[in-house]
């Protein structure tokens, strides 16, 4: 009980669903010891919310510019780490944790935990990869397992599940995974960025493990079929090369981002156009500027 815990929560233009989260976070029955939130820049009542809130600890950081969620868990768990606290605990602006979540992560063993999701109906929606595939150049897609696609239902898990990457929306890190591997990496801004340091833990020798009864629920439905012709798309092309390029276990799987653009390009009079295929060509050089690995 000794130990400090800082939530970390980053937040753009979703104020309604931040002040609902932050209720969340006054319910707990074990208070965080500091929360720092993270806005990014946003121009809706953001700054109002903040400002009106009481929840003990609160502390908010208003950024210039919009740092994506990469450059703003970054800040915020620089800003936790830098301050002493012993866990940091990421949360998305759209989820709420249950009054005991907390205290559920706090029981369990490890470094490296995770809450598992939920929506508003109780029904599992964890997609915490029980796989995540750098060695086998034939996966199209990396996650060839999750958790929801491998249980029925919450009860049907194990008390913990050991698994391969995670979401920055209810996982707690300690800060000797910090010392060991450093920070997040800003410079994806959006999507991968946890992908890319829950593989650095993980060969650090982290376990990752997700804990059945720390319930987060989360407030909106997944939506990650993004349009991979808009600047969205951009993004999941570049930084899914970059983990290829980063770890991929072999040569085949580095070379697989070059395969995956020219399949695109080439089927882009069918699907996608020109806009995807400039999205996915652009994409395949950043991406390879982008693949030496941080050092912190």
């Amino acid at each position: 009980m000794s130990e400090q815990v800082a939530v970390v929560v980053v937040t753009y233009n979703r104020a309604d669903l931040l002040e609902g989260m932050l209720a969340g976070l006054s319910a707990l029955d074990r208070a965080p010891d500091a929360v720092f939130v993270v806005d990014n820049a946003s121009t809706d009542h953001t700054r109002e919310v903040l400002e009106r809130s009481t929840l003990p600890g609160l502390v908010a950081i208003h950024t210039t510019d919009n740092l994506g969620g990469a450059g703003g868990f970054r800040l915020g768990l620089q800003t936790a780490y830098e301050r002493g606290y012993d866990a940091m605990w990421l949360m998305d602006d759209d989820v709420v944790p249950a009054p005991d979540c907390l205290t559920r992560l706090l029981e369990a063993d490890g470094s490296c935990l995770i809450a598992v999701r939920e929506d508003r109906a109780g029904a599992l929606v964890e997609k915490a990869a029980l796989r995540f595939d750098l060695r086998n150049p034939l996966a199209i897609r990396p996650k060839t397992a999750s958790i929801d696609s491998t249980y029925p239902s919450r009860a049907a898990m194990p008390a913990t599940v050991e698994v391969e990457n995670v979401a920055f929306e209810g996982f707690l890190v300690r800060r000797e995974v910090i010392d060991r591997i450093g920070l997040p990496d800003a410079s994806f801004f959006i999507f991968y960025d946890d992908v890319d340091f829950a593989i650095r833990a993980r060969r650090a020798g982290f376990a990752i493990r997700a804990v059945r009864d720390a319930v987060l629920v989360r407030q909106l439905d997944f939506d990650q079929q993004h349009d991979l012709a808009g600047w969205k798309g951009y993004y999941m092309y570049r930084n899914l090369f970059v983990v290829h390029f980063r770890y991929g276990e072999n040569p085949l799987v580095r070379l697989k981002p070059a395969l995956i653009a020219l399949v695109v390009v080439l089927l882009s009079p069918l699907r996608g156009g020109r806009a995807e295929a400039a999205n996915v060509t652009r994409a395949l050089r950043d991406g390879w500027r982008m693949r030496a690995r941080p050092t912190r």
